[in-house]
Formats: structure tokens, C-alpha cells, sequence
């Protein structure tokens, strides 16, 4: 079967009031997330290691698995993203990129998912 990559690209902006440290450790250490989303991000954060999304719901289910690429604490992190089952395959792979920055008195978050397989975007664009 043929992978045709897609030209879309999806960046979600949001704007919370805190600093870019509590998004970092809420979004990378999980407390936040597992309250707000039900999952966890497993990963020692350095580029080349593995990363997982895990399910909170008692049975630990991996979601999402992918490799860390990059990671700047309190700034930024980008990693791969598949399905568990495409996880050796890296034409299924799409890339997510998390930004975190000051502006004015809020913290802006801006994570824009790319390199998208038609799959994917599917996935992606039904949240």
C-alpha cells in the first residue's frame, strides 16, 4: 500500500493564564494532563527516545507512540507520532510540535501537527 503524504498542516493556538513552566511540567509530567485528558505522556525527554501516549484508565493502553526530536524545557519539544501498530513503520509517521511562549501577561501554546499521512490527517482533523 502506498503512503501519499499530505501538504496540511493543523496548528491549534491557545492562550492560558500561567507560566510557561506549569504548561511545561503539566504537558511533560502529567498530573494536569491525566486530570484534564486522561492520559499521560511517557518519555525521558531526550531527542532520539521513545515517547508514548498512555491512557490513565487503569489498563495503561498506549494510544500513540512516536520518538522525541527535539526538546528545549519550557520552550518546546517535537516528537513523532503513530499508531502503536505502525510504530517501526516510519512512513506512517507524522510529526507534533509543541511551542510554549511569554506574551503579555499570558502564556501562548501553539501545537501544530505536519508531515501528515492522509490517515493521519483523517485521525487529526476528527480530533
Amino acid at each position: 500500500m502506498k503512503m501519499i503524504m499530505s501538504t496540511e498542516t493543523f496548528v491549534y493556538v491557545t492562550y492560558i493564564a500561567t507560566t510557561p513552566e506549569k504548561v511545561w511540567r503539566a504537558s511533560i509530567y502529567g498530573e494536569l494532563t491525566r486530570q484534564y485528558w486522561g492520559h499521560v505522556n511517557v518519555s525521558d525527554w531526550k531527542p532520539g527516545a521513545d515517547w508514548k501516549l498512555v491512557a490513565d484508565g487503569g489498563k495503561q493502553t498506549v494510544h500513540v507512540v512516536g520518538k522525541v526530536v527535539e526538546c528545549v524545557p519550557n520552550k518546546r519539544y517535537v516528537v513523532t507520532w503513530a499508531d502503536p501498530s505502525d510504530a517501526t513503520v516510519s512512513s506512517k509517521h507524522s510529526r507534533l510540535a509543541v511551542d510554549i511562549e511569554i506574551v503579555d501577561d499570558m502564556t501562548r501554546v501553539c501545537v501544530t501537527h505536519d508531515q501528515l499521512t492522509q490517515e493521519m490527517q483523517k485521525e487529526i482533523t476528527n480530533g
